[in-house]
C-alpha cells in the first residue's frame, strides 16, 4: 500500500527488509502545518517508538502509515495492509471477544484464527463476553488481539496504554515486549512516556513541531522497574499481580412488590367502575356497559378472530412493505445528504397527506381490493421506518468505520457488519411507532375499502345499531396493538442484550 501526492508519486521500494519508508511526509490542517516534510524508515521486525509533546503530529503520522489520511506532499511506502490499535480501542459493542477478534476475517476471508489470536494476549476465556462488561486493560488485550489476527506486517499502536493504571500498564509493557519478541512483527508505538518509550523500543523517535528531531538508539537499555529489578520490584512484589479485570456482573435486584403492574391494575379497574355507573340507565344501543360488551365479545368469538386474522395479516405484511421499501431510501439518505436533500420534499409531503383524502383515489386506480388496503397501511408506516434509518446509519460513528477502513472491508462487509448492527437500535425504535400506524392504517383502509377486518366489522356494526359488538372490536383492536407493540420490545431486547452485559 503506499500513501501518495498527486505531486510526489509512488517509487517502489528498493529495500526488501524496510517495511515503512517515509519521504518528505507534510500534512497541514487549515493552514497549520502537522507534519513537515518527515522521513523515516523503519525496517522490518524492527520496534519504533514515536514520543513528543502533545499536537506534535504522532498520531496524524499513524494515520498517514495507516492510509487514513493522505498526505499534502510527500511519500509513504508500507509494506502491506497495516493493522492499527487506536488510543479508544473502538471494539464493536454489538460483538463478543471472540467476534470482534474475529473481524478481520469475517471481512476479508484473511486472518489468523481468533482463538489462537485471543490465547497469544491471555483473554481465551473471556471470549463469550462483551467489550462492555471488559475492563480497560482487557479491552486493550482485545484490540491488540484484533490486530495481531489482521495478520499485518506492520502494526501501528496510538497510546494504547494511556488509560490504565500505572502497575496494571508496566505489566503490559513487559508482555508487548515478549509478544514482540515471539511474533517478530513491525511495530510503531506512539507514547508520551519516555521511559514506556525507551524500555520497549529498538530506536525512539522525538517528533516535535511536524518534524524529527531526534533518533536515538535504545535496543536494550530501558528497563521496566516495578518488573525488572531494584527496590521498585521488591514494592510490586508486596502489592501483587497487577492485571486488569472483568467488570463484575449486575446483581439481580431483590424481588419487590410490582407497583407499576399493580398501578395498572387498578386504573384498569377504576376506568371499568367509572364506566360501568355511566352505562347505567342508558340503552346498550347508545353506551353499553362492560359486561354488555363482553357478552358481546363471547357471541361474537369466532367471526372476531376471523377478522382479527385478517387485520393482522395486512398489518404484517404493511409493516414488512414498509421495512423494504423505507429502509433503502433511509439508508440512501443518512449516506447522503444530497439525497436527503432530494427526497425529504416529496416523503414530508406524502406523510402531510391525510389517507382519508388519498383513499377515494386509490379506490379509482386499485379498486376495493387487498392491494388498496395494503397501499394505506404501507404509506402510514413507512414514514417512521426512513427516518429512524437514515439517523441510526448517520450514528454509526466514523471512528468504526476507520476500523473498517484499516482492515480493507468491502461496501457490502461495511454494510452488514458495521453500518446494520450500528443502525439497529434506532431502526428498532422506529419500528415500535410503524406497527403501531400500520395497525391504525389497516383498520382505517377496512373502514374505506370494506371487505374483512376489524375496522369493516366496527363499522358494519355501528351502522346496524349493535354497539356492543362494535366497542368489543375496539377492545380487540386495542389488545392487538398492545401484542403488536410487545412483540417489537421483545425483538428490540432480544436484539439488543449486549447491552445489558
Amino acid at each position: 500500500m503506499a500513501v501518495t501526492s498527486p505531486t510526489c508519486p509512488y517509487v517502489p521500494r528498493q529495500d526488501p527488509n524496510v517495511a515503512v519508508r517515509l519521504t518528505g511526509v507534510s500534512v497541514t490542517f487549515e493552514d497549520v502545518a502537522v507534519l513537515k516534510e518527515v522521513d523515516l524508515e523503519v525496517r522490518k521486525g524492527e520496534f519504533v517508538a514515536l514520543i513528543g509533546p502533545s499536537g506534535g503530529g504522532k498520531s496524524t503520522l499513524l494515520r498517514v502509515i495507516a492510509g487514513l489520511l493522505e498526505a499534502d506532499a510527500g511519500r509513504a511506502e508500507i509494506s502491506g495492509q497495516p493493522a492499527l490499535v487506536f488510543q479508544d480501542y473502538r471494539l464493536l459493542p454489538w460483538r463478543t471477544v471472540y467476534a470482534n477478534v474475529a473481524l478481520p476475517r469475517a471481512l476479508t476471508g484473511r486472518g489468523q484464527d481468533a482463538g489462537r489470536m485471543l490465547e497469544q494476549v491471555g483473554m481465551t476465556e473471556h471470549a463469550a463476553r462483551h467489550p462492555q462488561s471488559l475492563s480497560g486493560g482487557m479491552q486493550a488485550r482485545v484490540a491488540i488481539a484484533r490486530a495481531l489476527a489482521q495478520d499485518a506486517e506492520v502494526l501501528l499502536m496510538d497510546e494504547p496504554f494511556a488509560a490504565l493504571d500505572a502497575l496494571v500498564r508496566e505489566r503490559f509493557n513487559l508482555e508487548l515486549k515478549r509478544l514482540h519478541h515471539k511474533d517478530k512483527r513491525t511495530i510503531l508505538f506512539v507514547t508520551h512516556s519516555i521511559r514506556e518509550a525507551v524500555y520497549l523500543a529498538d530506536r525512539v523517535v522525538v517528533l516535535r513541531d511536524g518534524r524529527v528531531q531526534q533518533i536515538m538508539d535504545t535496543r536494550h537499555e530501558g528497563r521496566l522497574t516495578a518488573y525488572t529489578d531494584g527496590p521498585e520490584a521488591s514494592l510490586r512484589a508486596g502489592i501483587g499481580l497487577a492485571d486488569s479485570s472483568v467488570l463484575p456482573r449486575s446483581v439481580r435486584a431483590p424481588r419487590r412488590v410490582p407497583w407499576e403492574l399493580l398501578g395498572t391494575v387498578a386504573l384498569v379497574l377504576f376506568l371499568l367502575s367509572g364506566w360501568s355507573l355511566l352505562a347505567r340507565g342508558m340503552s346498550p344501543n347508545f353506551f353499553p356497559s362492560p359486561a354488555q360488551v363482553w357478552a358481546a365479545f363471547s357471541d361474537n368469538a369466532a367471526a372476531l378472530a376471523r377478522h382479527t386474522w385478517a387485520t393482522l395479516t395486512v398489518t404484517l405484511l404493511g409493516v414488512a412493505s414498509a421495512l423494504l421499501l423505507g429502509t433503502p431510501i433511509g439508508y440512501a439518505m443518512g449516506r447522503s445528504r444530497a439525497l436527503e436533500r432530494l427526497f425529504s420534499p416529496f416523503i414530508v409531503a406524502l406523510q402531510a397527506v391525510p389517507t382519508v383524502i388519498l383513499a377515494p383515489l386509490l379506490v379509482v386506480w386499485l379498486g376495493y381490493g387487498l392491494s388498496a388496503r395494503l397501499t394505506v397501511t404501507t404509506l402510514i408506516s413507512i414514514f417512521p421506518v426512513v427516518i429512524s434509518t437514515m439517523v441510526g446509519v448517520r450514528e454509526v460513528g466514523r471512528v468504526y468505520r476507520e476500523v473498517f477502513q484499516t482492515m480493507g472491508a468491502s461496501a457490502w462487509a461495511t454494510f452488514f457488519k458495521l453500518e446494520l448492527p450500528g443502525a439497529l437500535p434506532t431502526l428498532l425504535g422506529g419500528l415500535r411507532l410503524s406497527v403501531t400506524l400500520a395497525l391504525i392504517g389497516t383498520v382505517v383502509g377496512e373502514f374505506i375499502f370494506a371487505g374483512q377486518g376489524l375496522g369493516f366489522f366496527t363499522n358494519s356494526e355501528r351502522l346496524n345499531f349493535r354497539v356492543a359488538n362494535a366497542v368489543a372490536a375496539v377492545g380487540v383492536i386495542i389488545v392487538l396493538g398492545l401484542l403488536l407493540y410487545g412483540a417489537v420490545d421483545r425483538l428490540e431486547r432480544w436484539s439488543l442484550r449486549y447491552r445489558r452485559s
